[in-house]
């Protein structure tokens, strides 16, 4: 559906009934609309996201208001339904209906065919935004019925204003049929024209004749091109031709000015933000910035305060007459001169003061040239440039046959004349002192006397424009407050959109963002971003003020017998009360279901876990519960790196290379970076041990490795050598971790079973297993001491995401690439969140996401360019299954510009396919992909699992990941 047509649902949803003008659109509009949508009225279901197969995903959280489930391009009827029915007047009107009694004889006509199954199911949609259980609602019977008006007999599309006066007739006729029936002998009433409608006199002139009429409006049209706010475009719209013809009594000129003389308690502006553009012979959306308050007074458009309006009116116009002669004023001063470059006059003085007061320093260019010269000299040294002019050039002058004189000596200096003396810098030549005393004099004070008229405009300007902006806040003319409840946004182009609303929360005075199923807090910050315009293509296209007198709008029900309010199923017709209960039964149906299941599921792997399996060999025995980043290779497995004198060989690589760190002999014999550590503080502490004993060995060592890894802690490696991955207690102590925790980590890997090489090492083994024994249960707390590892192992694990989705991001792999960076992305973020060492560079990982983003999204839309059937639906492949999905994960952080400007190029990419000519089935599917692509609904859709993780040792994990980041540029943040 197109956004032409989809606005003009919109329009009637919020009038339900109202006016619409039919020269709003011009005929060229309407018949572009029509031609670019045959081909979308005859395409299938679209796809729509389905639902969570987890019931408790669907679950209505406290009594957090009902979201809608977009079914297909709906976006547009939950943004619209939604504003209704927050109209506690209107959801009064709905639910409460109820057919009339003869409702067994019709139809008597295909229109009252329509409209009241179309109230009946509107009644049981409301109802279940009261009462449902669900976290949103599906509003497929509603929009069925209403999808009919969208097509005649032969599938083409209707005219727009057809198609309004049929949905119009609907909702009216529901009612005045009900209406009559309920009437005692006077004119029936109907509620929907009471609630939505209002009256304006049109008073002006007509080729000289006067005229009046009064007129019946509903949503008031206006335009947002050329205006700034939403009084300005009221302005315009009130006054029409030449405003002076209507108070002159011979004039030909015609004009007319309209006057409010009933409002309507709930007021609908829609603000015109498509036109046709006659070169491109298209619609084309206007994203200009339009500024509009949250309560808007009325006053000075009501027909009783006419002759105070126009006074105001004229004084205004008389202001700014004389605020335009005070800018140009202003402009002169502020820009001097007649030439291309102007400056401030107040700067033109201070130059010319500048100047006057100068002192000449002359100089000669060839006295320059002298000074810039070789020392050998090609010039006379002593000879002036005076003297050479007097005397004119000697022999000496004259160049020599010397290869070398001839090579220096200039000859425009010495066949030319020489120029007189030149200051240095620009200065009078001749002036006296009283000379400059008298300019100085003048100088300073044109140059106050113009700081001081540029002091006066500016605040004279400032005070005019003041006197404007409080010309009709005195107390008549703020008598008529309408206080803005809805605000209905589109975001997209003129073609293809999607919308959402902001929804003001009377009783609990604050905002709310509804957005098909997502319904979320909001702020008027976030409304204004989002709705004036100027701001990525999202702006407001509807607003939706009520009487802020009319407290029935928006009042609570009351029990009439107790006088409590009545909330939820309590406001309920028993019939309505009676549907919410079976639906909400047949919600609860589905929790147990699924509760069920998942305890079947636990029973059988209960049992499965009970059957005896025959055990996995173990290439050698590991410490219960010990993590894998801190157990130390067995002996047989250190055979194969360490000879029967591997210990030796640490102490003899230590007496050799003193001077060389334990990552440097790492090189020499191939250990684990815990193992290397802790070997080598054993080494260094031989002496200690030799002398005093295990124990005192075991302190000096363990307290040797300390020192070195807070060391290696306070270091600032570069990115390849991040020394958080090889040690667990360097990512603890930059993160500062409880001492204790330290304490006993270190403790661990001292107390290893594997550590049992020599003599001297199984005894220091022994003696940190006896103090890892006598560690009271209260002295340490094992609840934070396994979140802190839970924490490491995290950091380890999103490291692998990264590591992993970097290479594949190298092999220009983007698909297998971008989902292990979402999820590096993804965990990062959280363990970021508890400190900045916690994790990675987030703007690192946030540039190779987006870029893998962007380069799916091109080879995509290179796929759908081809027209082939096969590559067109693996390019939408992509953007349903990669993209579209990734995008809230990217709009959900506000503060990330850069990602925000690449959503903003991925949809531009494919919005540009709209004014382009293309085969049916390709402009069909485009349509149905393209509210998906253009939904700002920041709620994360669903991902496939997390991939599964290669393991890794930590020597192959640190060498894979340094060379990765060696090989990424130094500046990835510099450009998409």
């Amino acid at each position: 559906m197109s956004d032409l047509v989809t606005e003009s649902v919109l329009c009637i949803f919020f009038s339900f009934g109202l006016l619409f003008s039919p020269s709003f659109y011009s005929q060229r509009v309407l018949e572009a609309s029509i031609a670019e949508n045959k081909a979308s009225l005859k395409r299938t279901h679209p796809e729509v996201w389905s639902d969570s197969p987890n019931p408790y995903d669907r679950k209505r959280q406290d009594n957090c208001p009902v979201g809608l489930k977009n079914v297909g391009n709906t976006c547009w009827f939950s943004a619209v339904i939604q504003s209704l029915f927050n109209l506690l007047e209107f959801r009064r009107l709905v639910l409460n209906f109820n057919p009339p009694a003869n409702a067994q004889d019709l139809p008597r006509n295909q229109k009252e065919h329509r409209n009241l199954p179309f109230m009946r199911e509107l009644r049981y949609l409301f109802a279940l935004l009261v009462g449902s259980k669900r976290k949103y609602v599906d509003p497929s019977r509603a929009v069925e019925i209403l999808k009919d008006a969208f097509k005649s007999n032969d599938s083409q599309q209707q005219d727009v204003s057809e198609f309004t006066h049929k949905l119009l007739d609907w909702l009216e006729d529901a009612f005045q049929i009900k209406a009559e029936e309920e009437r005692d002998g006077e004119k029936p009433k109907n509620p929907m024209v009471e609630l939505f409608y209002g009256r304006f006199l049109a008073v002006g002139v007509l080729e000289g004749k006067k005229f009046e009429n009064t007129e019946m409006f509903g949503q008031y049209p206006l335009q947002v091109n050329g205006f700034k706010d939403l009084h300005e475009c009221l302005e315009a719209a009130m006054i029409e031709g030449e405003i002076e013809s209507l108070h002159s009594e011979n004039s030909a000129k015609s004009g007319q000015e309209h006057w409010f003389t009933e409002l309507p308690p709930v007021l609908t502006f829609e603000l015109s933000r498509f036109e046709f553009n006659q070169a491109l012979g298209r619609p084309e959306k206007i994203h200009n910035k339009l500024e509009f308050p949250p309560i808007l007074y009325l006053d000075r458009y009501m027909h009783k305060n006419r002759e105070i309006t126009r006074i105001k009116r004229d004084e205004i116009k008389r202001l700014k007459e004389y605020l335009t002669v005070l800018q140009q004023r202003l402009e002169r001063y502020l820009s001097y001169g007649s030439g291309p470059k102007r400056f401030p006059l107040v700067d033109v003085l201070q130059y010319a003061l500048e100047f006057a007061s100068s002192k000449p320093v002359c100089t000669s260019p060839v006295d320059d040239l002298g000074a810039s010269a070789p020392s050998s000299g090609t010039l006379p040294a002593q000879t002036s440039p005076s003297t050479i002019d007097q005397q004119g050039p000697s022999s000496s002058d004259v160049p020599s046959t010397s290869p070398v004189q001839r090579s220096v000596i200039h000859k425009p200096f010495t066949q030319s004349r020489i120029p007189p003396d030149l200051p240095m810098h620009p200065a009078p030549r001749h002036i006296t002192e009283e000379e400059l005393s008298v300019l100085e004099g003048c100088l300073h004070r044109w140059r106050t006397e113009v700081e001081n008229d540029t002091r006066d405009l500016q605040e004279s300007i400032s005070r005019i424009h003041r006197t404007i902006e409080l010309m009709y806040s005195d107390k008549t003319m703020v008598q008529v407050p309408y206080r803005l409840h809805a605000v209905l946004v589109h975001e997209g182009q003129a073609n293809a959109g999607h919308y959402w609303a902001y929804i003001y929360d009377h009783h609990q005075n604050r905002w709310m963002k509804y957005n098909d199923i997502s319904v979320t807090k909001s702020t008027w910050e976030e409304l204004e971003r989002d709705s004036f315009g100027g701001y990525r293509n999202a702006s407001a296209y509807c607003l939706m003020y009520i009487n802020d007198k009319e407290q029935y709008l928006i009042q609570e029900e009351f029990n009439k017998e107790t006088g409590q309010i009545l909330l939820g199923m309590d406001t309920l017709p028993s019939d309505l009360r009676d549907y919410v209960k079976e639906d909400n039964k047949r919600f609860e149906k589905e929790l147990e279901e699924w509760d069920a299941e998942l305890a079947q599921k636990a029973q059988q792997e209960k049992l499965l876990s009970q059957i005896p399996r025959a055990p996995a060999p173990s290439p050698a025995p590991v410490q219960a519960g010990e993590p894998e980043y801190l157990e130390q290779p067995s002996r047989t497995d250190l055979s194969k790196h360490l000879k029967e004198d591997s210990v030796q060989a640490i102490n003899k690589a230590l007496a050799e290379q003193e001077d060389r760190g334990p990552e440097a002999i790492m090189d020499t014999v191939m250990l684990t970076p815990n193992m290397q550590g802790i070997i080598m503080a054993i080494g260094k502490a031989r002496n200690v041990y030799d002398r005093c004993g295990p124990e005192a060995g075991f302190f000096k060592a363990i307290k040797l490795e300390y020192a070195r890894l807070l060391k290696l802690a306070q270091e600032d490696p570069p990115p390849e050598c991040d020394y958080r991955l090889r040690h667990a207690i360097v990512y603890f102590i930059q993160n500062q971790a409880p001492k204790k925790i330290i304490e006993r980590t270190l403790l661990e890997q001292f107390g290893d079973h594997n550590l049992s090489f020599d003599e001297r090492c199984r005894n220091i083994m022994k003696v940190a297993q006896a103090k890892l024994e006598m560690i009271k249960p209260d002295e340490v707390n094992m609840e934070e001491y396994e979140r802190w590892h839970q924490d490491y192992r995290n950091f380890r694990e999103t490291t692998m995401f990264l590591m992993v989705g970097l290479e594949f991001f190298q092999k220009k792999s983007y698909m297998e690439a971008l989902l292990y960076l979402i999820y590096a992305y993804q965990n990062n973020k959280e363990l970021l969140s508890k400190g900045p060492y916690r994790g990675h560079d987030e703007e690192l990982i946030s540039h190779y996401r987006r870029e893998c983003l962007l380069k799916l999204n091109e080879h995509a839309a290179a796929l759908f360019e081809s027209g082939d059937d096969q590559e067109v639906n693996n390019g939408l492949i992509i953007m349903n299954e990669l993209i579209v999905p990734c995008l809230p994960l990217l709009l959900v952080d506000e503060m990330e510009e850069k990602d925000i400007v690449a959503v903003e190029d991925m949809r531009n990419r494919w919005c540009s396919y709209l004014g382009q000519e293309m085969e049916p089935n390709l402009q069909e599917k485009l349509t149905d992909f393209l509210p998906k692509l253009l939904d700002c609904s920041t709620e994360i859709k669903g991902f496939n699992d997390p991939p599964k993780l290669p393991s890794y040792s930590t020597h192959e994990l640190c060498e894979r990941y340094a060379r990765i980041m060696m090989s990424l540029s130094r500046t990835p943040a510099d450009g998409r």
